[in-house]
This record gives C-alpha cells, structure tokens and sequence, in this order.
C-alpha cells in the first residue's frame, strides 16, 4: 500500500520519537498541573506507567529496532510492520486515559515490547549477532515488568505496584547502560580524536544484567536488599566509567555533555534507589536522578544525534535550540530534586518546584518535536534508504 511506503514507516525512529516526544511534553505537563488519571490508574500510577512504558519505553524500542539494522546488517523494520508496533504503542497511551480500560492498556503495552522483541530477535539471531541476544531478552523482561503490573492493578493488589514501577523504571535504567557502554567513549573519541578506553565485556555487559536481576528481584518481591545492591553496583560502575570517557573537550560538544550528564546522573539514581531500601526518604530523588537527569536529558540527545545521521544531515554542530533544549532538561532536573526535597519540608515549595520542573522538561521536547519532526517525515536528504 502507497501509504506504508511513506518516509515517516521507513525505520522504527521516524514515527516513534515524533510521536513520544510530543506525548511526553502533554504527559508531563498534565500531571505537573493536576491530572489526576482514572480511577484505576490514578495519579501518581498513571504519571509513573506513562513516562515509564510510555514515553521512555517508547524511545528505547524506537532506538534499539534502529540501531539493530546497522548492527547486524538486516533490513529494518518498517512499512507495515513497524505500523502495527505503533498502533500497539498509540492504544496503550489511548486507554491508559479510559475509565476501565486500564487492562487494555497493559494487554496493548505488553504486547508493544514482546512484538518489538521478536522484530529485534529475527535481526539478531539470523544475524547469529550474540552480544545482542541480551538486548532481545530485556526487551521481553520489559514487557513483563508491566503485565505484572497490570495484573496485580486489576486484582487490587495495590501494597505491591510501586515495586513494579520501580522494576519497569530499573529496566529503563539498564537499557541506558547498555546504550551508553557502547556509544559514549566511541562518539566521545570519533568526535574529540582522542583513543577510547578499553573496557573488559563484564564492564560492557553489567550495565544492563545488573538492573535486568534487580527488576526482576522488584517484581518478584524477593531478596530486595540484593536488587539494592545490584543498583549500587552498577551504579558505582557507571559513575567509573563516566570519569574514564570523558576528556578534554567534551564540555564544549552538547552532543557529548548531555550523555556524560545522563549516564552519570542515572548512575547516581540507581545508587541512591539501591540506599532508598534502607532509608526509604532517599527514594523519591533516586527515582528523579534516572527518570529526568537519566532518561530525559539522554532521550533528547539521543534523538537528536540519532535522528541527524539516519536523515543524512551532518552530526555536529547539534541544530540551532537543541543546545537551549538540553540546558531546560537539565533545569528540569534540578526542579525535580528541589520537589523531592521538599515534599515533606514545604509543600508550596514542592508544587511550584514540580510546575517548573514539568514546563521545562515538556518546553525540551517541544523544542526538540518542533526542530524534528518535519525531518522525521520527510526523505533522507542523501536519497538513501531510511
């Protein structure tokens, strides 16, 4: 059909981080200013499972079903395929805003990650590509995360869904930490011309095991001082790892700071989750340090970088606002830490903190949606496929 051979169902990118982008923004911006859900997903469960499986899960797939391409050298997903994936992912945002149809929500989100796992595993083990085998099974523990949230939602099992977030959150982390391991010191030494530090593969792989067995420690609720200690682990690894990339030059290259900042500031949060099961006021931060400094300072770098090589536009300079776009995520972090600091000290403090934090991380991606997205819907400028 003329329709799916449209640029924009070219590869998993294009409609994936048009779309979550501006779905991040509203997502964000509702719940800064008061939305309150449904009456099964309400609040502070519908804030979490949006920005969790929705937005942020949404990017990981759009980058992963991208990269896969290149890293076994199979076709992409796309034209009709890659369709359905989106319509799983447009549904499950769709009904997670529908009285009673929380349960939809989950069965169409669920289904999102295990379909985006077989598109990933029909690349990578044709390809015999066993370094991403993992990536495949995460995605499919990802999808777990949330279905076991779903089902101890619907069963009104509510004493144990904050763990499920929390896993779901862990899983967002690992994805990063598999993402960053390979891409950081590589872009930083192409980009700068310095060497890259060599790293031994347990260093390369325990960014995502490490929070795969804490996730699946939350979910399961078992053993949860070790699911601690695996995120002090590997957030101790995380931060060594980010002091050995970075050189010389990299403050001057906003396509290079904002992924030091995110993998460190992930790192950080995972260190402060793992103390938060001992001192459980440490929690709230930890979750923050991963969600905004982690997942929204990396996302938007990571899709405007990604983005400007698979259009055929030149990679550096970062386009014209994209620096002002990472600059307000990373204000929206500091907001974000300041509410959780002052939840219990001064609540107005907290709301006005929590207002400015959610403007300035939706005012990021719109600024990122507005620069973008006529490039995600358009050719290639090279005329390449893609």
């Amino acid at each position: 059909m003329k329709f799916f051979q449209h640029p924009v169902w070219a590869m998993a990118f294009r409609p994936l981080y048009s779309l979550t982008a501006v779905y991040g923004a509203l997502s964000v911006l509702l719940w800064s200013f008061g939305y309150q859900g449904t009456p099964q997903l309400p609040g502070f469960l519908w804030h979490a499972h949006e920005m969790i499986w929705g937005y942020a899960g949404g990017v990981v797939v759009a980058f992963l079903l991208t990269a896969v391409a290149t890293w076994t050298g199979k076709p992409p997903v796309s034209g009709q395929r890659l369709a359905l994936l989106v319509g799983l992912w447009l549904l499950a945002r769709l009904f997670a805003f529908i009285p009673n149809a929380a349960l939809l929500s989950g069965v169409a989100g669920t289904a999102f990650y295990w379909l985006a796992a077989f598109y990933m595993g029909q690349s990578v083990f044709a390809a015999e590509s066993k370094r991403n085998y993992i990536a495949v099974y995460a995605l499919i523990l990802m999808g777990i995360t949330l279905a076991v949230f779903h089902t101890r939602l619907s069963v009104g099992n509510t004493a144990s869904l904050q763990d499920n977030l929390f896993a779901g959150l862990v899983m967002v982390a690992g994805f990063i930490g598999l993402i960053g391991s390979r891409i950081i010191g590589f872009f930083t030494s192409r980009r700068l011309g310095t060497p890259q530090p060599a790293s031994p593969q347990w260093a390369l792989m325990a960014p995502l095991v490490l929070p795969m067995l804490m996730a699946a420690l939350m979910t399961l609720r078992l053993a949860l001082p070790l699911a601690a200690l695996c995120g002090i682990a590997c957030g101790l690894l995380g931060l060594v790892q980010t002091v050995r990339w970075w050189t010389k030059g990299t403050a001057k290259e906003p396509l290079l700071w904002t992924l030091h900042i995110g993998y460190a500031a992930t790192a950080m949060g995972l260190i402060i989750m793992g103390f938060g099961q001992w001192i459980p006021k440490l929690m709230s931060p930890g979750v923050h340090f991963i969600a905004v400094g982690g997942i929204g300072l990396l996302t938007v770098s990571m899709m405007t970088r990604t983005a400007l090589g698979h259009t055929g536009r030149q990679l550096y300079p970062a386009p014209k606002l994209m620096p002002t776009a990472f600059c307000l995520m990373v204000g929206a972090l500091f907001f974000r830490t300041l509410a959780a600091v002052m939840l219990t000290v001064h609540p107005t403090a907290y709301l006005h903190s929590l207002r400015c934090s959610g403007v300035l991380f939706a005012a990021s991606l719109l600024l990122y949606a507005w620069r973008y997205i006529p490039w995600l819907t358009r050719p290639r400028l090279d005329g390449k496929p893609g």
